[in-house]
């Protein structure tokens, strides 16, 4: 009996593990939440009822109960200087978003995704359904969240000794004359793009802009 009584708490441990909230802090006062199971996975606490968070809950599945949960939990937690940022895809179920459809189901509320036939969001925003996926499993992978919403741009450094280097190459090749059948070195590969979540990163965006205009 204790045998079974073991294996039933490690069953019980494992299943809380992969469905456990994700959570990371966006800075500024505003917290992301990744749900994967609802109800279990909406966040608790005071600190939802004074601050902005955003929600994601892209590639969530759920039925009416859930729905009825969910839209309850929007309620308490949003408001006009607390938003909540819904994050949501065509890969979320119908039924938790078909509570929202109505502009003033929740005052405070903005949903933000990838628009797709059937899903309308708040604002939407371009991006592939592959690189979407991508970028969700990599924050689940450990991936920083700051890599994923902000964007680095790697500009060419240009100074002295390469200019000098690239005149004598240019140099060099003025003063061949004799041609050549032989194919040019092949240029170095570029660097993978960096991966980005744009969902996330509008909504950081927007939380951002509010502070500026002092309306959070």
């Amino acid at each position: 009996m204790k045998k079974y009584a073991f294996l039933i708490s490690l069953a019980t441990l494992a299943c809380t593990a992969r469905s456990a909230p994700l959570e990371r802090d966006l800075g500024q006062g505003l917290v992301y939440f990744r749900v994967h199971v609802l109800p279990a996975d909406l966040p608790a606490g005071a600190f939802t009822q004074n601050h902005p968070c955003v929600l994601d809950v892209r590639y969530v599945q759920g039925g009416a109960d859930d729905a009825s949960v969910l839209l309850g939990w929007l309620k308490f937690h949003a408001g006009p200087r607390t938003p909540v940022f819904l994050l949501a895809n065509a890969a979320t179920s119908p039924a938790l978003l078909a509570p929202l459809d109505s502009p003033d189901a929740v005052t405070g509320l903005v949903i933000l995704g990838s628009a797709a036939p059937r899903f309308s969001p708040d604002i939407a925003l371009k991006v592939t359904p592959e690189r979407e996926r991508r970028a969700y499993d990599a924050l689940e992978k450990g991936t920083p969240v700051d890599s994923l919403i902000v964007e680095v741009l790697k500009k060419p450094r240009v100074d002295e000794e390469k200019l000098t280097r690239e005149h004598l190459s240019d140099s060099a090749v003025a003063d061949d004359d004799s041609d050549t059948d032989e194919p040019a070195a092949p240029q170095a590969a570029e660097a993978h793009p960096q991966l980005l979540d744009p969902v996330l990163q509008r909504a950081v965006q927007l939380d951002r802009a509010l502070l500026a205009l002092k309306r959070l």
